[in-house]
């Protein structure tokens, strides 16, 4: 056989695997088949959720039992290779994380290359390794605790004074350079806030708060300049709706342990959860939206529901 029709066998074989056996391939980190055929990859990344179901430090890999992930794939268990160095003797079955999943897409739309990143372990399973903090995960009916923040304008509030009232909650850091991260919640919430102005009586009866979990940099002059951004009132803007605070240093890990907001890292390299919750009039959680793949309209309807709740 002439060597130029070996080489274009081999080449179809390995295309037709690349097809027929695509997710073993993505979870198990081979080479690309796009690399040979000429397809162009973009990196695409999901946030997930999910139990640790056991840990292989030679593969670097582990097995994780998690929820739907939208727009990618449904829930399962499978295995998924660590793209953060070190990371595996951090893991331990039985482990509850959130993470990234980081594909590469190529111009048919194929996915290749899984693997986890930005893990944050938010619920550890065995009492050797049990962290500071323990993860409170938010549930309808529980009672809000009364904390309390500096705001933007550098006053006190607490979250006894929104009694009466539909509050939206979320976490920020200003410096978080993942728009799918910080910056998609703040253009939910500039969504939300708007669609409420546009009802009198709704707006009067709702509240949105950003809380930042990096009081150390987001002091109240950066959460104004960044808070003003959001809304697109800029030096107009009076924050009368929309508040941007940060809990003390003393006071940051019982706010991110009531609400699961794992962070780990420092200054701006901070790697985190996501945590949204709608508080009640009552003051207790109405509604919690971890991740984030929430839709502002179904948001919306929730504050209505909750807001003119007799």
């Amino acid at each position: 056989m002439p060597f130029t029709d070996y080489h274009d066998d081999v080449k179809h074989m390995r295309y037709m695997t690349i097809c027929v056996a695509l997710l073993l391939l993505l979870l198990d980190g081979c080479k690309r088949g796009n690399e040979d055929i000429g397809k162009r990859s973009d990196e695409q990344t999901f946030p997930i959720r999910g139990r640790i179901v056991s840990v292989d430090p030679a593969t670097n890999q582990i097995t994780l039992a998690h929820e739907a992930v939208p727009g990618f794939m449904g829930a399962m268990t499978m295995p998924y290779r660590l793209g953060v160095p070190g990371a595996i003797g951090e893991l331990h079955p039985g482990d509850v994380i959130t993470a990234r999943i980081v594909v590469e897409k190529d111009s048919d739309g194929e996915y290749h290359n899984a693997n986890l990143d930005r893990i944050v372990t938010v619920g550890q399973a065995k009492a050797d390794y049990v962290p500071v903090k323990q993860y409170h995960v938010p549930k309808v009916g529980d009672a809000v605790p009364n904390f309390r923040l500096l705001d933007q304008s550098g006053k006190t509030l607490t979250l006894s004074q929104f009694k009466g009232k539909a509050v939206l909650l979320t976490f920020i850091y200003t410096r978080c350079p993942l728009g799918d991260f910080c910056p998609k919640m703040s253009r939910n919430f500039a969504e939300v806030n708007t669609a409420l102005a546009a009802d009198k009586s709704l707006y009067a009866r709702t509240d949105l708060i950003s809380i930042s979990f990096d009081p150390v940099y987001d002091k109240p002059g950066v959460l104004k300049s960044y808070g003003a951004a959001y809304t697109g009132r800029y030096t107009q803007e009076t924050f009368d709706h929309w508040q941007f605070a940060a809990p003390s240093q003393d006071e940051l890990p019982k706010v991110e342990q009531y609400f699961n907001v794992g962070v780990t890292g420092a200054d701006a390299s901070l790697t985190h959860s996501l945590s949204t919750v709608l508080i009640d009039p009552a003051g207790t959680i109405a509604a919690w939206y971890p991740g984030n793949d929430w839709k502002p309209a179904d948001v919306i309807a929730d504050m209505r529901r909750v807001a003119t709740k007799s």
